[in-house]
C-alpha cells in the first residue's frame, strides 16, 4: 500500500514577499511536506540523543573513539565517491550570505567555491530564507544583475567559466522554520526547508550547467546525523529523478563529538561525501558546551588566544587531513575572517601577513583548500595554495601517515599556556552585543573590529563568559569573573555604543535588547544549547 500523501504545509505569520510563489510553489511545498513527514521524527530522536550524550560527558568528563565502529576505522579498503570535476579544485572558498549583492560578488570573486550560507552568516528572517533561494535561482539563470540604489553601482555576473562553484549551507538540525508548519502546527526543520527548496528548484538546472547540488552540512554531532542526511539525499534524488550520487556533501567538523567520528561520518555519506572542513569558533563553542562542568582543565582562555596552532587544535586539524586523504576526500581549512580597512593600510599590512602565514600553514599541512570572508583575501590564500599545489587540483595523495592522534589529545585544553584576561572578557561582551544587535536586524554576517563575524562568534563569546563565571576564573588583573562583573562590563559597553552612535541612532537599533539577550544566555544557570534558539523568538520577520 502506498504511503498517504503528506498534509500540505501552511505559511504562517509571514508577510508575502515579491516572487515568493516562484520558490514556494505547490509542488515545492509538497516536496518539503514529504521530507518533513519522512525525516523530522528521526531528527527529533537525534536531538534527544545529543542531550543524552551531553549528560554522559558531564558524568565522565571525557570522550573516546567509538568502540562499536572500530571495524569501519580499521577497514582501509573503503573510499568516498570520486569528486565531480566542479569540486576537484577547492583551493580557495569564499563564504557569505545569499543576499543579491553578495551572490554576485562571491560568484565573481575568483575563488573556486562559494559557500552560499543560509546558516551562521544569515539571520533566518522569512525574507532572507525566501529571497536567498530566489537569488540562487536567478544566478543560475543569469538574471541577477543588480544596481545598488544607494551608490548607483551596477553588479553583473562574469562568464560562466569564471564563476565560483556554489556549495550551499542549510541550517543545522536544531533550528526550525517557524513560518512553515504542517497540519498539526509542527514547524518544519530549517535544514529540510533550506535543502529541500534548493534541491527542488536547482538540482536538474545545475546538472545541465555541468555541476550539481553541493552542500555544506553544519553542526553535525555524530555519524548517525550524517546517516540521516544521507537518507535525505537518497530520497530526494529518487523522488525527483536525479541520479543517485549527484549530491555531494562536505561536513563541517565543528563539534567536539564529531571530531571523534570523522571516519564514520565519511563512511555514512560515502556515496555523497566530498570532504570535511575544520572550523574554529563553533568547535571551541562545542568544547565549552560539552565540558562546561569539567573543571579548570577545560577552561579556555580568550578566544583570540586559541589559534589553530594550539596543541589540541593542531591534533584536530591534522587528524582531519589524515582522515580525509585516507578516504579520498578533500580536507578544507578554516576561515580568514579579516575585513580589509579602506582607511588604514598599516592594519591591512599586518593582517594580510597573518592571513598569509595561516594559509601557508594549512597548505603545508596537507589541506586541499581554505576559507576567506572577503574577496580581497582570495589572491592571498590562492598564492599560498598555488605554491604547494602547482597545477594539481588538490593534494589528496599526501596521506599524512606521520600523524598519530590519541583520544586524549583532542581535549587536552590545559596544554595551552594562555589564560583568561580582562581584555578578553571585555571583547567577548563587545562582540556579543554588537553581533546580536545586527542579527536581530536580520544581518547574519557582520564586520566588527575589522573581522567578519557570524553566529559562531556570538556563541563562543557568550559561552566563555558563562564558563568563566561558573569556573570562578580569576583574570590577569586579579578580578574574579562574576555575574556582577559581566553586568558591569556590559553596561559600560552599552554606554560606549550610545556615545559612539548618538541618541537617535542608538534608539533606532536593538541595543538594549541585544545587551539583555547576551546577559541572559551568559548568566542563566541553565546553559542554552544554542543562542540562536532564544534569539529566533525575538527575531522579527
Amino acid at each position: 500500500m502506498s504511503a498517504p500523501a503528506p498534509s500540505p504545509l501552511a505559511i504562517v505569520d509571514a508577510e508575502p514577499l515579491p516572487r515568493q510563489e516562484e520558490v514556494l510553489s505547490e509542488t515545492a511545498l509538497a516536496f518539503l511536506a514529504e521530507l518533513h513527514r519522512r525525516f523530522t521524527p528521526r531528527r527529533d530522536e537525534l536531538l534527544a540523543r545529543r542531550a543524552e550524550r551531553r549528560a554522559e560527558i558531564a558524568r565522565t568528563s571525557t570522550l573516546d573513539f567509538l568502540p562499536e565502529t572500530a571495524a569501519i576505522r580499521a577497514d582501509g579498503s573503503w573510499k568516498v565517491a570520486p569528486a565531480p570535476p566542479a569540486l576537484e579544485d577547492r583551493r580557495v572558498e569564499i563564504t557569505g550570505p545569499t543576499d543579491r549583492k553578495m551572490t554576485i560578488n562571491a560568484l565573481n570573486s575568483g575563488a573556486k567555491v562559494w559557500l552560499a550560507d543560509f546558516e551562521d552568516a544569515s539571520a533566518p528572517t522569512w525574507e532572507n530564507v525566501v529571497t536567498g533561494q530566489l537569488n540562487l535561482i536567478d544566478a543560475y539563470t543569469r538574471s541577477i544583475d543588480f544596481t545598488d540604489e544607494r551608490t548607483g553601482k551596477t553588479y553583473a555576473l562574469r562568464p560562466d567559466e569564471e564563476l565560483a562553484t556554489v556549495v550551499m549551507r542549510p541550517r543545522g538540525w536544531h533550528l526550525d522554520e517557524r513560518h512553515l508548519t504542517d497540519a498539526d502546527g509542527t514547524p518544519v526543520p530549517g535544514a529540510l526547508v533550506d535543502f529541500g527548496l534548493y534541491f527542488f528548484h536547482n538540482a536538474q538546472r545545475l546538472l545541465d550547467l555541468g555541476k550539481g547540488p553541493y552542500f555544506y552540512l553544519p553542526k553535525t554531532e555524530s555519524h548517525l546525523e550524517a546517516r540521516l542526511w544521507n537518507d535525505v539525499f537518497v530520497f530526494a534524488q529518487d523522488h525527483l529523478g536525479i541520479p543517485r550520487g549527484t549530491v555531494r556533501a562536505t561536513v563541517l567538523i565543528e563539534t567536539i563529538t564529531a571530531a571523534y567520528e570523522m571516519e564514520e561520518i565519511l563512511y555514512e555519506l560515502r556515496d555523497h561525501a566530498s570532504g570535511l572542513n575544520a572550523g574554529r569558533w563553533d568547535y571551541l563553542f562545542s568544547i565549552v558546551k560539552n565540558f562546561r562542568d569539567g573543571g579548570p582543565k577545560f577552561v579556555l582562555p580568550d578566544r583570540n588566544a586559541v589559534t589553530m596552532t594550539a596543541p589540541f587544535m593542531r591534533a584536530y586539524t591534522e587528524l582531519l587531513v589524515r582522515t580525509c586523504h585516507r578516504r579520498g576526500a578533500h580536507a578544507i581549512g578554516g576561515m580568514a575572517a579579516f575585513i580589509p580597512s579602506r582607511r588604514d593600510e598599516e592594519v591591512n599590512k599586518v593582517a594580510f601577513e597573518k592571513v598569509k602565514a595561516d594559509k601557508d600553514r594549512e597548505a603545508n599541512d596537507g589541506f586541499d583548500g581554505s576559507w576567506v570572508a572577503h574577496p580581497d583575501l582570495v589572491p592571498i590564500a590562492m598564492e599560498s595554495f598555488d605554491r604547494v599545489l602547482g597545477d594539481r587540483p588538490n593534494q589528496k595523495d599526501r596521506l599524512r601517515e606521520d600523524v598519530d592522534v590519541k583520544a586524549e589529545d583532542l581535549i587536552a585544553i590545559d596544554s595551552l599556556d594562555a589564560r583568561p584576561t580582562y581584555a578578553g572578557l571585555v571583547n567577548a561582551v563587545q562582540v556579543g552585543i554588537r553581533y546580536i544587535e545586527a542579527w536581530l536586524r536580520g544581518l547574519g554576517a557582520v564586520a566588527i573590529f575589522n573581522l567578519m563575524e557570524d553566529a559562531a562568534t556570538a556563541e563562543i563569546s557568550r559561552s566563555q563568559i558563562w564558563q568563566w563565571i561558573n569556573a570562578g576564573v580569576v583574570l590577569d588583573n586579579g578580578e574574579r569573573v562574576t555575574a556582577e562583573l559581566a553586568r558591569k562590563v556590559a553596561a559600560g559597553e552599552l554606554a560606549d555604543i550610545r556615545a559612539e552612535l548618538g541618541e537617535e541612532a542608538f534608539a533606532a537599533g536593538n541595543w538594549q535588547q541585544a545587551h539583555d539577550l547576551l546577559l541572559k544566555v551568559a548568566l542563566d544557570e541553565d546553559y542554552a544549547d544554542f543562542l540562536t534558539l532564544p534569539a529566533y523568538e525575538q527575531l522579527k520577520g
